[in-house]
């Protein structure tokens, strides 16, 4: 008998602590929610900004987006001078998926339905004076134009390199974080336009100061690109670490009552400019030196066969070095359209990032264009 008024005891306080537990979990939640919808209208002049009745907000999300690797270096190939120029161009992609955000907060999801294969992961925070975002973006491409101005090849057939079909693809994966300042967050809202959290009700603009970090790697580091890393002095693969900041401008516009147009423009200085070159040696002068591979009898398919199952890379260690000080570029353009608990939008955004060393230097330009179609909840 004791035993089982034991067990009951044991079991009455088990429930007791769960219920107390959801008790405190339900408060903690119900205390942030008014915290966070606080948060949102307060200090702002309701004449110009407006928060919407239903929080949260879930996004049908479509984008489209190019990224253009630039790369230069120069040397001497068989004795002679020669610049390589590779240059990764994808063809505009795209991609398919879903966002979800309460007020200001929010993260989306979306993969690559045709193009280059790659997927972005968007997580953002926006408040009254203050908006923090972060991108990650990754892919492949095979596809790349590749310009070697070189002595080596007759003039005749230069026009013939211009495009080189990868048999291993060129990966690049970048993470951009930037967050923002805004001087006049009483009458301007960022929000509005880039995550539809709040209603700009009236056109006005601010100044802002912004922070940006960019992380990136271009990885082209295979046996079957060898002839591409020989080129390119023996550099298989890129990592960059960047961090700028920068004073722009940005302004709300709006003409009529439900349409919202911004543009947001920010030179930046970068300050953090890191680049880590990962080196790699080849057997390509030496394929050079077998008569196969001057062979003039053998066809494209024959000579291809024969060179890329021969050329082998050898990785020969890395190098870190600060590449100095520079001015990258962030613009953003967006279009969005309130109807009562809906609202579709469209915005824009171009990055230029930049990297030097010694005789090689190159960019990475990344654009993209997202489309929406939201409801409030």
């Amino acid at each position: 008998m004791k035993t089982l008024k034991c067990l009951t005891l044991v079991l009455c306080l088990s429930v007791c602590g769960q219920t107390m537990a959801q008790n405190d979990l339900s408060s903690f939640v119900k205390k942030a929610k008014t915290m966070i919808d606080s948060i949102s209208v307060s200090g702002v002049d309701r004449r110009y900004i407006d928060a919407p009745d239903k929080p949260w907000r879930i996004i049908v999300r479509g984008n489209v987006n190019q990224s253009i690797v630039s790369m230069r270096t120069v040397g001497t190939m068989a004795g002679m001078d020669y610049s390589a120029k590779p240059h990764l161009k994808t063809e505009p992609s795209r991609y398919l998926g879903l966002w979800a955000g309460y007020r200001g907060l929010g993260m989306g999801f979306t993969k690559n339905v045709g193009g280059d294969k790659g997927s972005y992961f968007t997580v953002g925070a926006n408040g009254r004076v203050y908006s923090a975002n972060l991108r990650i973006h990754s892919f492949e491409n095979n596809s790349p134009n590749f310009d070697l101005n070189s002595d080596l090849i007759p003039e005749e057939e230069k026009e013939d390199w211009g495009k080189v079909h990868l048999t291993s693809p060129i990966k690049v994966h970048t993470v951009i974080a930037d967050a923002f300042y805004l001087f006049n967050g009483k009458r301007f809202s960022y929000s509005a336009a880039y995550s539809q959290s709040k209603i700009q009700k009236r056109s006005a603009g601010s100044l802002m100061a912004g922070a940006m970090y960019y992380q990136g790697s271009i990885d082209y580091a295979s046996h079957s690109n060898g002839d591409l890393i020989y080129a390119m002095q023996g550099l298989g693969k890129v990592k960059l670490w960047q961090g700028s900041v920068g004073i722009g401008y940005a302004y709300n516009w709006v003409p009529v009552r439900g349409l919202l147009v911004n543009a947001t423009a920010m030179p930046m200085l970068t300050l953090v400019n890191r680049v880590k070159a990962y080196g790699y040696a080849t057997n390509v002068e030496q394929l050079m030196e077998d008569p196969a591979f001057w062979n003039p009898d053998s066809s494209d398919e024959e000579w291809d066969e024969w060179f890329y199952n021969n050329v082998h890379i050898t990785p020969m260690g890395d190098k870190a070095f600060n590449s100095g000080m520079t001015i990258n570029f962030d613009a953003r353009l967006s279009v969005t359209y309130n109807f009562n608990r809906y609202f579709v939008s469209a915005y824009g955004q171009f990055n230029n990032m930049r990297y030097r060393h010694n005789s090689s230097h190159g960019y990475l330009n990344d654009w993209f264009v997202n489309t929406s179609f939201g409801i409030r909840l």
